[in-house]
């Protein structure tokens, strides 16, 4: 039901104040509006950034389908606020609201939050804040949504675990529905339980009561609270709340009793090494796994992605119909993570594609399509799709595009069939510019085959490519940073070659972060000193005006590491960081280092022993507990592999 009244109180006073206000009003095409009343459940989909990157987020669509789409449930959606409207809740004591329904974050069965970003953590906290919840899992109640989260952050939950009440492992298409489903269920029995018991609180039903009890619906209804500012609460965020309440502690343990791919923090403990370091942590509840396994959508085709999206009004990141093509990577990039969580490798079948694709824009009206995965150009029999998709989408000019491609004997055939817009230009990801580099890292691809596939892109129209590259990886020489330049100059060369003019070339280099589940977890991250040499150095040696070179901000790669690698402790680091005014921190402009690394000093935090210090092959690391598709041992054997190769070169 539409919450009427702050709706108007938000239309009258706050909208004409903000930029962008069609960011906040919902009503956007292909939206869902349901009447709360009588459902079994309600979900708000929590994206921590902005209205323009999280509506470009894939997995916000594909969850807001498959929730929408289930009898019983309304799945609504919210995103961080802007520093201007964030000011104007908290100076007019008003919520943060859900899109469709106006409905505060606190009056939920379940607020979820996608963690696609170590740097968006903050924002996090500014939308539990202002959406009336308790920063500190352990200080909510049964009135309070159980707040979960999922994405790659998940890889390591340890920094966020303070917040978050349960964690979800995985794939979200069916594990989300269950957690959902399992909250509300046990929820209801609990409540049920207590009226049999006159309302009485004292007693805690068994597992066994809990599952024994009546199904009923029911939903919380926390009501709107007063925000206050962050920063006036007189809690010293140090210590341990000791407000748990025994009830929604109880229904946690039985959801991560019963859930594989589901972990709840209050129920392991942190443990440190004689060093200081943290291992892993360890369940303190016998029917708890050691290790918690994601959760594996095996067959993609039970799950068709959504027919008829959201179409934003405001003018997003990715403005276009997306298709997931595969999940999963063939490759072994041992720098990946996404390589590593995303396993095993599936795909879905052409016919299901260009259908998706035909009804997603017969319900949105763009005119590009975005064929999305891990590595598009690894589809089999990837030039039969696109040229599916040509003969259908051309007569409606109607683009076809990928996302950074996989250097490999197909790229020599991607210019023939790509883009009916040439002028968007060519993206690969070489990581490293020479071929021993790349052997190293898990990317067994050669100089031969990328520059064969650049000139055949140039020979069917492309005249500007863009190049993904890393520095700082492990083993790295100076001449792998001469590489990078010399191949993008080369390749701005064979532009000339091909079509007389040289072709616009930008070189993209990322700073390497050693992160969780990957085979070089073991490995250190470089120091500031490095990367501020290699960026001069790479500068220094670019000659080529249509050569452009852009180097990621190192404070924010630092920032990265720290939080990505830390456990536990990190958690205080970050609330103090927000408290001091950290908002928006994967923001180029908005990001403040030393906001950071002051809290994360007056945290006790040992910045040195998390990033810049090697772990030993056999160390217990602070996200072991989190298990991935292949297990510890291929990562063991992978970073092993490396190491030898590098020993020999």
């Amino acid at each position: 039901m539409l919450n009427e009244s702050l709706k108007t109180v938000v239309a009258d006073r706050i909208l004409p104040c903000v930029q962008t206000p069609a960011q906040y009003v919902g009503g956007e095409w292909n939206a869902v509006v349901k009447d709360h009343r009588g459902l079994r459940g309600t979900l708000c989909l929590a994206f921590p950034d902005a209205y323009s990157i999280g509506m470009s987020c894939h997995a916000v669509q594909v969850l807001y389908d498959l929730m929408n789409r289930r009898e019983g449930w309304a799945c609504e959606r919210a995103f961080a606020p802007m520093e201007d409207m964030e000011r104007l809740l908290r100076e007019n004591g008003l919520p943060l609201w859900s899109l469709e329904t106006f409905t505060p974050l606190a009056c939920f069965d379940v607020l979820g939050f996608t963690l696609q970003y170590d740097l968006c953590y903050s924002n996090v906290l500014t939308m539990l804040d202002l959406g009336g919840m308790p920063l500190l899992a352990e200080d909510r109640t049964m009135d309070h949504p159980l707040v979960v989260a999922g994405g790659p952050g998940t890889a390591n939950p340890e920094p966020m675990s303070r917040f978050i009440d349960l964690f979800v492992l995985g794939d979200g298409e069916q594990s989300l529905p269950e957690v959902c489903e399992l909250w509300v269920e046990l929820k209801s029995r609990m409540r049920a339980t207590a009226g049999l018991r006159m309302g009485a609180t004292a007693g805690l039903p068994s597992s066994a009561s809990l599952g024994n009890a009546t199904n009923t619906a029911g939903q919380t209804g926390s009501g709107t609270q007063d925000i206050e500012q962050s920063g006036s609460g007189t809690r010293d965020i140090g210590q341990a709340s000791s407000g748990v309440q025994p009830e929604r502690e109880a229904i946690l343990a039985e959801m991560a009793a019963r859930l594989p791919y589901v972990y709840v923090p209050r129920f392991y403990r942190p443990e440190y090494g004689a060093d200081g370091r943290a291992t892993v942590p360890r369940p303190i509840r016998g029917e708890l796994p050691a290790l918690i396994t994601p959760a594996v959508v095996e067959d993609l085709a039970e799950f068709p992605p959504p027919a008829a999206p959201v179409v934003p009004f405001v003018e997003c990141v990715q403005d276009r119909i997306a298709v997931e093509i595969m999940r999963g990577c063939p490759g072994g990039c041992r720098f990946c993570q996404s390589t590593t969580l995303k396993r095993p490798l599936r795909f879905r079948s052409i016919d299901s594609i260009v259908q998706s694709a035909v009804e997603q824009y017969r319900n949105t009206g763009y005119n590009e399509i975005s064929l999305l995965s891990l590595s598009s150009s690894d589809y089999p029999d990837f030039d039969v799709l696109v040229r599916r998709l040509h003969e259908i989408f051309r007569p409606l000019h109607v683009g076809v595009s990928l996302p950074s491609l996989r250097i490999n004997e197909q790229l020599r055939v991607v210019g023939e069939v790509l883009n009916t817009d040439r002028h968007s230009g060519l993206t690969l990801a070489p990581e490293a510019a020479r071929d021993d580099m790349r052997r190293r890292i898990g990317k067994p691809i050669t100089n031969e085959d990328l520059y064969a596939g650049c000139r055949r892109a140039f020979e069917n129209g492309f005249s500007r490519v863009k190049l993904y590259f890393m520095c700082g990886l492990p083993g790295e020489s100076e001449s792998d940073l001469e590489g990078i330049i010399e191949m993008a100059e080369t390749i701005s060369q064979l532009g000339k070659e091909v079509r007389g003019r040289l072709a616009d070339v930008t070189a993209a280099v990322s700073n390497f972060v050693p992160k969780p589940q990957t085979p070089f977890q073991w490995h250190a991250m470089q120091r500031r000193d490095y990367f501020r040499w290699a960026h001069d150095f790479l500068f220094q040696r670019k000659k080529m005006r249509s050569v452009r070179l852009q180097c990621h901000k190192i404070e924010a790669s630092l920032l990265e590491g720290a939080i990505c690698r830390g456990d536990r402790r990190m958690g205080e680091a970050i609330e103090l960081a927000w408290r001091g005014g950290a908002r928006f921190d994967a923001w180029s402009e908005k990001i403040q280092p030393e906001l950071w690394w002051r809290a994360i000093a007056e945290s006790d935090i040992d910045v040195e022993k998390i990033l810049h210090l090697p772990y030993p092959g056999d160390a217990a690391l602070p996200w072991d507990h989190i298990g991935i598709r292949q297990g510890r041992a291929y990562l063991e054997r992978a970073c092993r592999a490396a190491d030898q190769l590098a020993a020999d070169n």
